[in-house]
């Protein structure tokens, strides 16, 4: 019974992990706001602590997620600067 319980807490996880990281950056945005305000709210973190835990909690982990980090065209346009800027041999 206590391995049922443990695997089922395992799989909720990672479901909640699934969907927060993929769903909408402002959604997430606004769920990280609410999450740390909630927790101020019930006294477990102080108003700092609450700000830093939004803004954590709504960052990505990397690209896909399209938050507007501008990062997805970031190499080809550096690279074509790259090549306009060296000097010919």
């Amino acid at each position: 019974m206590t391995q049922q319980i443990i695997v089922g807490l395992i799989v909720a996880l990672a479901a909640f992990y699934a969907v927060w990281r993929w769903m909408p950056a402002g959604w997430r945005r606004a769920a990280a706001a609410r999450l740390a305000s909630g927790s101020q709210r019930a006294g477990l973190v102080d108003a700092q602590r609450a700000q830093q835990l939004a803004a954590s909690l709504a960052k990505t982990s990397g690209c896909g997620s399209c938050d507007s980090c501008g990062s997805c065209s970031t190499p080809a346009d550096s690279s074509a600067q790259a090549r306009h800027n060296t000097p010919a041999h």
